[in-house]
């Protein structure tokens, strides 16, 4: 393999892979292929295949890839076949409807479009009409047209050679505030930050991962796989996530990643013990605030204490709680809930006011970061690139959070979450951290609305836990004695749930929408 090959993410990945090329890498545990078991060479013999298909169509340098399928181990070796020859990667959700394709087609003009076989007559109509050359399907019961044309390929191919910085995955953002954006990653970024993660949460020899999220973003696409594959960690792989099956695999495991919501699903099971998770090593946590409840249940039910970390489309990982001591704070290696740990070697954090001065420790402001997985910019958007990153290079993240005196980060929200009420700043987490502490709440969630007098103020939404019922004068009766008045949200409603988005993530934005006429 050549030296300029080996900037390639997947010449990276592959010479990883263990000397034993028929040993499982992947097994299955759900759906059409339940039981299936595929090799080291199965995934890299697959990927040649596929990457051989793309090279027969004679795509342009730089060619896009737009992919909306199921999640399925097939899907995995597309993702590895496009890195392999050269081209970009462009993972969609699954979610998304016939409308929001359009923008994504339209936005990033990719040259093949790989969608699930019950959609290929809406999905191909749209993507030809926009100039789309290319358009496949792909099931998950291993059928579709991608993988019937990919047979007739061979199944050795030469990694093509790229550099750190060419592009290999445009990532696009929720899009909850304006049109959404492709955050472009390039091989570089992620190799860097799958390196890092590799030593800083101890992946070992032995190590098993149980991977059950989904495939078109980063936590499952990069974080989970990146760092299984450069491990040479077998996976039991599941295309959708069953609390139970998780549960009885943990015996197999030694890691688990997933978002608060699955957390939330196991601690609900009795046969979640002590005993039961007494093989794992490694819970971790991300994508969406975990609540303390949550965190303290966990430990409490398994031994474990689950590691939250911080990260970003536009930058994969930044923070960490530490898996061990970490040296650079004076051997720290304690698992703080409410926080996100430390920001990661290589990765340079900074808390800001409105004016971009550097903030103490304890302040509240806006976080900026930089370092090698920070992304190269928007696709197509260079004033909004621009404007996203500071003079000396600092990509502005829009969350806001503070630095302690031992060096964890704490996450206090979004900067558009931001309260602004009567000329005072009011931060939704320092309420919310509050209200998710009292008995009988499940979750909460604050947004600001508008108000005649105060311009903006604090709405509360209360999710009751099952059997409980809660009273918002008595909540924000409780809110008056420990906060300044003008934190304290005008009304609280008991809500059924919070609308959330795939990765776990409240949507603020459609609260905000349905409770805006409030004080109209």
């Amino acid at each position: 393999m050549t030296e300029a090959a080996q900037h390639n993410l997947y010449a990276a990945l592959r010479a990883a892979f263990p000397s034993d090329l028929d040993s499982v890498a992947v097994e299955v545990l759900d759906g059409p292929g339940e039981g299936l078991r595929y090799s080291w060479q199965d995934l890299d013999k697959a990927a040649a295949k596929l990457a051989n298909l793309l090279d027969s169509l004679d795509l342009p340098a730089g060619a896009r890839i737009a992919v909306q399928v199921e999640k399925s181990v097939e899907c995995l070796m597309l993702y590895l076949a496009v890195l392999r020859a050269g081209y970009v990667y462009l993972p969609l959700n699954t979610a998304y409807t016939a409308k929001e394709l359009e923008y994504f087609i339209g936005d990033a003009e990719p040259s093949v479009l790989v969608c699930t076989p019950c959609n290929h007559g809406w999905a191909s109509k749209l993507a030809f009409k926009a100039g789309v050359d290319w358009v496949f399907t792909l099931g998950g019961d291993r059928d579709g047209s991608l993988l019937q044309r990919a047979a007739h390929c061979a199944d050795e191919h030469e990694t093509v050679p790229r550099e750190a910085d060419d592009l290999a995955v445009i990532i696009y953002t929720s899009g909850t505030t304006g049109r959404s954006k492709g955050a472009m990653l390039s091989h570089g970024n992620m190799l860097s930050n799958a390196r890092m993660l590799k030593d800083y949460w101890a992946w070992t020899p032995g190590d098993v991962l149980i991977h059950a999220l989904p495939v078109f973003h980063v936590h499952g696409l990069f974080v989970a796989i990146h760092g299984a594959l450069l491990n040479a960690s077998p996976m039991l792989w599941l295309n959708r996530f069953d609390a139970a099956k998780v549960v009885e695999a943990m015996p197999r495991a030694t890691v688990f990643m997933g978002v608060p919501t699955l957390y939330t699903r196991m601690l609900a099971l009795p046969a979640l013990t002590r005993q039961q998770a007494s093989h794992m090593r490694l819970f971790v946590s991300g994508s969406a605030p975990l609540l303390m409840d949550t965190f303290r249940s966990w430990k409490e039910r398994t031994g474990h204490t689950i590691l939250e970390r911080y990260g970003m489309s536009e930058t994969v990982m930044l923070t960490s709680n530490p898996c061990g001591p970490d040296a650079r704070h004076g051997g720290l290696a304690e698992r703080r809930g409410g926080t996100v740990g430390f920001p990661l070697p290589g990765v340079s954090l900074r808390v800001v006011d409105g004016e971009g001065g550097l903030l103490p420790a304890g302040a509240v402001g806006d976080i900026q970061v930089s370092g090698p997985n920070v992304f190269q910019g928007y696709w197509r958007m260079p004033e909004k690139t621009a404007q996203e990153f500071t003079v000396d290079g600092f990509f502005r993240t829009g969350d806001v959070g503070q630095v302690d005196a031992d060096g964890y980060v704490t996450i206090v929200g979004r900067s558009k979450d931001l309260i602004i009420s009567g000329g005072y700043n009011v931060y939704p987490a320092e309420i919310e951290q509050i209200l998710n502490e009292l008995q009988g709440m499940a979750e909460s969630a604050v947004i600001g609305i508008p108000h005649p007098d105060f311009g903006e103020v604090g709405v509360a939404l209360l999710v009751p836990r099952e059997g409980a019922s809660l009273s918002p004068s008595e909540v924000l009766a409780h809110l008056k004695s420990l906060l300044a008045n003008y934190k304290v949200p005008k009304r609280c409603y008991v809500v059924d749930e919070l609308p959330r988005n795939t990765m776990g993530k409240v949507q603020k934005n459609l609260l905000r929408e349905q409770f805006k006429s409030t004080f109209a």
